[in-house]
């Protein structure tokens, strides 16, 4: 049974299953982003577009043909897993990461559906403001195997 509590799912390690746009080029640049923060190797990737994201999608009732929003899958190789999806899930990679990127806990007491509009509001844009990518993100042969 999945954990609705993302804080209890993440206690005892992951890794994390990032899924994300992979025709966006502000989702490539997130991935590269992370990718370059987590030297740990806590996140691992797999596209919307992918077969595997589809099954994750699946075990968690959530649509594999909307490609609108970016998922964590918390601990997503356990039992006891949870599914984050847009601000909530942005926040939980920031935290993670650490450094100063764990200020955006700071966001966690704010109500999800401000959050999530803000996040919509991006989404919304993000092919206008940043280029739609016309091949798949290659990553880096020290990088390929936190890829799904």
């Amino acid at each position: 049974m999945a954990s609705r509590d993302p804080q209890e799912a993440s206690g005892g390690g992951g890794p994390h299953l990032l899924l994300y746009d992979g025709e966006c080029g502000l989702c490539n640049g997130l991935v590269q982003a992370v990718l370059a923060r987590d030297p740990r190797g806590v996140f691992h990737f797999a596209p919307l577009q992918s077969a595997a994201a589809g099954e994750f999608l699946a075990r968690f009732g959530r649509d594999p043909s909307d490609l609108n929003t970016f998922v964590a899958i918390v601990n997503y190789r356990r039992h006891a897993s949870a599914c984050l999806t847009r601000a909530r899930a942005a926040i939980f990679v920031m935290t993670t990461l650490g450094g100063p990127w764990k200020a955006a806990a700071l966001l966690r007491p704010l109500p999800a559906a401000l959050l999530d509009r803000i996040y919509d509001l991006i989404a919304q844009n993000r092919h206008r403001f940043f280029r739609r990518v016309e091949h798949c993100l290659v990553p880096r042969p020290e990088h390929r195997s936190r890829f799904l």
